[in-house]
């Protein structure tokens, strides 16, 4: 059992903290003209990130009591603790090794007297053995077609990573391979995707660890009657349920431990690749769960991403504190939310091909973090958790900037980008990655120091317009770049986050790794449909507001 949490608000760093934000001021101008080496001294690399946070609301003695603060709470041995495969996950008495996924295999990590980088390994071996399969031709559809188009079914983890890094490394995709993702339960998801596809050479991955998620299965069982139905409709199965079995057999792969429920739907075990429990889905991605982007990209580029993912994590593990990249953004974090009152994150990458990108940090972030008691079932003593969000730049700029600029609430932003575009174009004599880079610069800039009315008025502009043109700047942002983004990076931007959110899930005394929240709208949505269905008893034993919008989608459900 793990050790009580330490009292954040019980540590000298955090009264400290408390005294440094009472009355804060913060001033990035006067701070960058009196310190011509504030850029330098706070911006790190780790891995291949390039990592400048001189444009957040600190000075040399905020950041020396955050990280002290990380060393009072214990977030050094909480690490280790995590990476040797102590059961930190206390609610589910599970330890928490997706660490390991990326471990290579001549690691040794020895967990309750079993060697899990084997494992981990023995599973991709299988991976990508399928997968350089299907690439090559030599799995084909039940027709003898190659497959062309995968079909990811899951839902959560098993969703958000897989799209989130099919569409950041497209560029690596194999020429004639379509990876296409169904997780929604609204069935229009299910028909916009099969939406166009042939059967016959189309492939369904079905990603559920249980293989029991509703919303999972569900799918699930739409695209088998779908291939089954249009196989037969083109004259290209018999009828029966040996046919319908083989050409399941064919065309739907698992990832899934539950290999009886796996073989019960019609999927051959020996095409099921698992994971385990130690695993938990936001932290999937290099899991089997990325089976499809393994089609997609290829084994190789999939162990450069793996591969990413471990030199972050060696930097998490070996640099100090005062380096350590992840553990400083972390605490960062700590600072706007707990002493600043920021309530809210931005993630804006000047990179279209990191469109899903927030997306996926929403789940890493908030189910992580958003949590009310601590790991020894005591409620927190601080808020904790913030929302996450953002889109791709420039289009933020257009729609959201404005409340960042010059609204009243402080929302940290951090700014991704890349040296390298995916793809070179020009517009006439203009480089058009400039002309993106140009604007990641800037907003930066602006949102750091903003535009006095002096300035304004320098510009000719009328009195009575002054105020509104004043951007009053301190506007804290994290900038982030990169050479370019390759599967390598991807896997080291993903991991600098998900140590991000242990950093913060330590200070503030939780369990990031379970997820509880999520499981009461489910089992209340499996109760509440008898009543959908017409059950006038499980109906009367709703509240009154549920009772009637029941009542309504009745009346108007054609």
């Amino acid at each position: 059992m793990c050790a009580a949490p330490v009292d954040p608000r019980s540590t000298a760093a955090w009264t400290t903290l408390t005294k440094l934000a009472d009355g804060f001021t913060p001033d990035l101008r006067r701070w960058f003209a009196e310190d011509a080496d504030r850029a330098s001294r706070f911006t790190h690399d780790a891995a291949e990130l390039h990592v400048d946070l001189s444009k957040n609301l600190v000075d040399d003695t905020i950041l020396g009591a955050l990280v002290e603060l990380g060393r009072e709470v214990g977030l050094e041995a909480r690490r280790d603790a995590m990476l040797r495969g102590d059961h930190i996950n206390v609610t589910e008495d599970r330890a928490v090794l997706h660490t390991a996924l990326r471990q290579p295999a001549d690691a040794d990590l020895e967990v309750e007297g079993h060697d899990v980088v084997d494992d981990v390994h023995d599973v991709l071996a299988r991976v990508y053995s399928f997968a350089a399969d299907v690439r090559s031709g030599a799995w084909t559809g039940v027709t003898g077609e190659r497959i062309r188009t995968v079909v990811n079914i899951g839902i959560g983890g098993s969703d958000l990573g897989p799209v989130m890094a099919y569409e950041a490394l497209a560029p690596y995709v194999q020429d004639g391979l379509e990876c296409r993702f169904i997780s929604n339960i609204d069935p229009t998801d299910a028909a916009r995707t099969l939406a166009g596809l042939d059967p016959a050479s189309t492939l369904f991955v079905v990603s559920s660890k249980t293989f029991g998620t509703l919303e999972t299965l569900t799918n699930a069982r739409l695209c088998r009657a779908w291939l089954l139905d249009a196989l037969r409709a083109a004259g290209a199965i018999e009828a029966g349920d040996e046919a319908a079995a083989a050409a399941v057999a064919k065309h739907f792969v698992a990832v899934s431990t539950a290999l009886d429920k796996v073989a019960a739907f019609g999927i051959d075990p020996a095409n099921a690749f698992g994971f385990w429990d130690w695993v938990g889905g936001r932290y999937s991605v290099d899991s089997a769960i990325g089976t499809s982007l393994v089609v997609a990209i290829g084994p190789e580029r999939f162990e450069e991403f793996l591969a990413g993912f471990h030199a972050m994590d060696e930097h998490f593990r070996t640099a100090p504190l005062e380096q350590n990249v992840p553990a400083l953004m972390g605490l960062l974090n700590i600072w706007y939310v707990n002493f600043l009152d920021a309530q809210t994150h931005a993630v804006l990458p000047y990179a279209q091909l990191l469109h899903r990108f927030p997306a996926y940090l929403q789940q890493l972030t908030m189910e992580s973090n958003g949590k009310g008691v601590r790991w020894d079932g005591t409620p927190v003593t601080t808020d904790t958790g913030e929302v996450f969000w953002g889109e791709p730049g420039t289009n933020g700029q257009h729609a959201f900037y404005q409340l960042i600029h010059q609204g009243t609430r402080l929302i940290p932003a951090d700014f991704i980008a890349f040296a390298e575009p995916a793809y070179p174009l020009v517009d006439g004599d203009t480089d058009v990655h400039e002309l993106l880079l140009a604007n990641f610069f800037a907003q930066t800039k602006a949102l750091a120091f903003g535009k006095t009315a002096d300035e304004v008025r320098a510009e000719g502009t009328a009195e009575a317009l002054v105020p509104a043109r004043v951007f009053p700047g301190n506007r804290p942002t994290t900038s982030i770049m990169a050479p370019s983004l390759t599967p390598a990076v991807l896997g080291q931007l993903i991991a600098l986050y998900e140590h991000i959110t242990f950093t913060q899930g330590v200070v503030w005394g939780i369990d990031s790794f379970d997820q509880w929240g999520v499981e009461l709208g489910k089992q209340l949505a499996l109760q509440v449909a008898p009543a959908i269905h017409g059950d006038e008893t499980v109906l009367a034993g709703q509240d009154p507001s549920t009772q009637s919008l029941i009542r309504y989608y009745r009346e108007h459900r054609a």
